[in-house]
């Protein structure tokens, strides 16, 4: 129910004769809330997790069932794939604002209290107690789990100087300190990387899970919390190494498993929505979809790679860091240049690497081999994938030709864009085949030279001319014949240089 903040009831006896009270919304539990207020999105057709892309079929309705059940959840998936983001748009299915006794550190329910001080204000004013409101943002509560995370952090603890400051016995409930759980009653709270919480800080979670309430240390205080609880794990830590107790995983009520994007496109209009594209710039930025495919492509090879290790997954924040950075590279160039638009090309990926290698977790195979040269392998087998999607079956032997009678060509990556267009426009049927790529001749430099060299990048990642620091671009060397028998090699053996 949605007004202004000076039309809210400001006093328990007014909420009790308001709408809130009518439509039976005030004093509901927060699961309660979360699926009635998911119930009317659905029946309305309005979107769930608008910005969560690749999810609706799988994850989502998952999501949807476990918020239907009034199932405590935990979302089990590798780093990058939208856990935070997903629990954190849960606050989308909270009321705009819910009614707490002001005053309250732990929000109560002004018509279900629980903690002692507000049991006793009611009971003193009655109608007349004071009511504050909370906005659904307000009611989320997240928490990083880590191993130094205690009892008193999660649950709370008795405060000695606020019992001395108020005259109370040390063993009144009133000298609670309250903890993260506590502060969190009526709302949601999310525990991220569950499995690095301590064996007994999860102990301390059965009671909420099972029971409802929480205990604070061995005092006899008891309280029935009101929560929606939410985790994220990893599955590796979740399932192979033991660091979640069985009977605490036994208490979520749905085990629901993320995943990343199942096709490039998906995965491209993912990046496209988180990446900064859109920035403000003295030029105009133009990124062709065969940069943005490559991009996205490299992050699909490295979760198949096997030096790469897959327990830990390959980030989708990897495409969107490296499409950034390939993006700003084009624009210093521009920029350098005073040319009036900045068109990324194939060698902008190459000078990305910085923002590839640090999201790798390589295996051992890899770490001989080295990050950098893992990552320039990808990105060369990524751009042979696309440029198949383009040119497959195309005859391109023009080209070739023009290598193969000795041609060559060294391209550099701060070279402007009329230079480079020119260069490339030297070989032979080269900028004929652009037009495949929307880089006609009525086209910019900068959009015709960055497709003319996709299409060198192509054919040297399939081994149709090579590429080296010296010569560039130049024909791909050919293969020697067989030595005689007896001389060092076995017949027909035939050794290939790049």
């Amino acid at each position: 129910m949605s007004k202004s903040t000076s039309e809210l009831p400001r006093t328990l006896g007014v909420l009790g004769e308001s709408a809130w009270n009518e439509a039976k919304v005030a004093g509901r539990s927060v699961k309660d809330e979360l699926r009635g207020n998911l119930i009317c999105k659905i029946q309305r057709g309005e979107p769930l997790f608008p910005g969560i892309l690749g999810f609706e079929d799988t994850v989502v309705p998952q999501v949807v069932n476990a918020i239907l059940s009034r199932h405590n959840f935990i979302l089990l998936g590798l780093r990058g794939q939208a856990k935070t983001r997903l629990i954190r748009m849960l606050t989308t299915l909270l009321d705009e604002a819910t009614p707490y006794i002001e005053g309250c550190e732990i929000h109560d329910n002004p018509y279900r209290p629980i903690c002692r001080r507000c049991r006793d204000r009611v009971a003193d004013a009655g109608a007349a107690t004071p009511i504050a409101w909370l906005h659904r943002e307000q009611r989320y509560v997240e928490k990083l789990a880590t191993p130094d995370v205690t009892i008193a952090d999660m649950i709370g603890d008795i405060d000695p100087i606020k019992a001395a400051r108020r005259g109370q016995d040390i063993s009144d409930e009133l000298t609670v300190h309250y903890g993260l759980l506590p502060r969190a009653n009526r709302g949601i709270f999310a525990i991220n990387e569950l499995p690095d919480l301590a064996g007994k800080i999860q102990v301390g979670l059965f009671n909420i899970m099972q029971e409802g309430d929480v205990q604070i240390k061995g005092y006899p205080v008891r309280l029935p919390l009101d929560l929606a609880l939410v985790f994220t794990a990893n599955p590796e830590d979740y399932t192979a190494r033991g660091k979640i107790i069985t009977p605490l995983k036994d208490r979520m009520g749905s085990e629901i498993r993320t995943h990343y994007p199942a096709a490039l496109e998906q995965g491209i209009a993912i990046t496209e929505q988180e990446a900064w594209l859109e920035r403000p710039s003295p030029i105009q930025l133009r990124v062709p979809d065969y940069i943005k495919e490559v991009v996205e492509q490299l992050a699909f090879l490295a979760r198949e790679d096997k030096r790469v290790d897959k327990r830990s997954g390959v980030s989708q924040r990897l495409p969107i860091s490296a499409l950034e950075n390939v993006v700003s590279n084009a624009e210093r160039r521009a920029l350098r240049a005073r040319e009036s638009v900045a068109v990324p090309r194939i060698l902008d990926i190459y000078s990305a690497l910085p923002a590839v290698t640090g999201k790798l977790e390589l295996e051992y195979e890899g770490e001989l081999k080295g990050s950098d040269a893992v990552a320039r392998e990808l990105i060369r087998t990524a751009v042979g994938k696309i440029y198949d999607q383009y040119f497959q079956g195309v005859n391109v032997s023009q080209i070739i030709q023009w290598f193969d009678l000795g041609g060559s060509l060294k391209l550099d990556e701060n070279q402007d864009s009329s230079a480079m267009a020119k260069q490339l426009g030297g070989i032979q049927g080269l900028m004929d085949k652009t037009k495949a790529l929307g880089a006609g001749p009525g086209e910019p430099d900068a959009v015709r030279a960055s497709a003319a060299e996709f299409i060198l990048e192509g054919l040297y990642a399939h081994r149709r001319i090579s590429r080296n620091e010296e010569r560039g671009f130049a024909a791909e060397e050919k293969k020697r014949e067989p030595r005689e028998e007896g001389k060092g090699e076995r017949p027909g053996f035939r050794r290939q240089y790049n």
